[in-house]
């Protein structure tokens, strides 16, 4: 077995390196969003509180009363934009669905601002409730909502499961969110505070992780989490996958699975092909 030091967590969470391709799915998603802004009537950059890139882009569906999807990016707490994940509303919107894509501040912040994990999740609360009292405004069912992210969002898609939504704001139900599903999710951020390169930006602390890993908390007590991975990222990505089930159980993620011939990046892209297995999962949680 390969000692876990220095490289070996590098080369374990590494995406860019593990697909030497990577830029040429970033260009695809970046040419593939900028096509669908343009040719969907979204409200770009709607504020949902007055903190560091806390905006949301929606493209409401073409019936009232839609069913919604939120979408979190992911980047690993530190890159990326809502905007370059625009590419996967086509498809969502093919299925009826209002979709909202999410931005949050990125680590570690400014000196004067720092950013950390566990700022993030709470930004994420903030967007949700916004996301609560506003869209039905906008065509959206709000009592029929799911959540779903890629990798870093997929992280914040599970924790906004377990999210006991009357803490949030006494208005909402304890229970909102019951339907999630985590794309290449990461579970437990103690192997990440280990990753040299990560944890430049990150920060993170022993506290923040026991904070901020989802499989260190119990098992939410209503809602399902359909949780993949592609079958071609690194071991420590599919043991992410197997942890969240194995720690909430099978009632709780009744859906893991393992995307063969697929990496970190291509997996995210099986959500836009019609009669893909991730296609028709989201298919299933939206409409159910």
């Amino acid at each position: 077995m390969a000692s876990k030091n220095a490289a070996w967590y590098d080369s374990m969470y590494n995406n860019r390196v593990l697909v030497p391709d990577y830029a040429a799915h970033f260009a695809h998603w970046a040419q593939s969003s900028a096509a669908a802004r343009k040719n969907f009537n979204g409200m770009l950059d709607v504020p949902y509180g007055t903190g560091p890139n806390e905006c949301l882009d929606i493209f409401p569906a073409k019936k009232a009363h839609a069913p919604v999807l939120v979408f979190v990016h992911g980047g690993y707490w530190r890159s990326l934009d809502k905007a370059d994940q625009t590419f996967i509303v086509p498809p969502l919107n093919d299925m009826g669905a209002c979709v909202v894509l999410v931005n949050y501040a990125l680590c570690p912040g400014t000196p004067q601002v720092p950013v950390t994990v566990p700022d993030i999740a709470l930004q994420m609360t903030r967007a949700m409730a916004w996301v609560y009292k506003h869209i039905a405004k906008l065509g959206g069912d709000p009592s029929n909502v799911t959540v779903a992210g890629h990798s870093a969002g997929g992280h914040l898609a599970a924790m906004l499961l377990a999210c006991d939504w009357k803490a949030v704001d006494p208005g909402m139900p304890a229970h909102w969110i019951s339907k999630a599903m985590s794309i290449s999710g990461l579970y437990d951020l103690e192997p990440v505070r280990k990753t040299e390169f990560l944890q430049t930006s990150l920060k993170l602390t022993p506290a923040q992780v026991r904070l901020a890993s989802p499989a260190m908390w119990p098992r939410p007590r209503k809602g399902v989490l359909y949780t993949l991975v592609g079958g071609d990222e690194s071991a420590e990505f599919l043991r992410h996958n197997r942890l969240i089930h194995q720690t909430w159980g099978p009632k709780t993620v009744p859906v893991c699975e393992v995307l063969p011939g697929l990496n970190h990046f291509s997996v995210l892209s099986q959500l836009t092909h019609k009669g893909s297995r991730l296609n028709e999962l989201m298919r299933r949680l939206l409409l159910a």
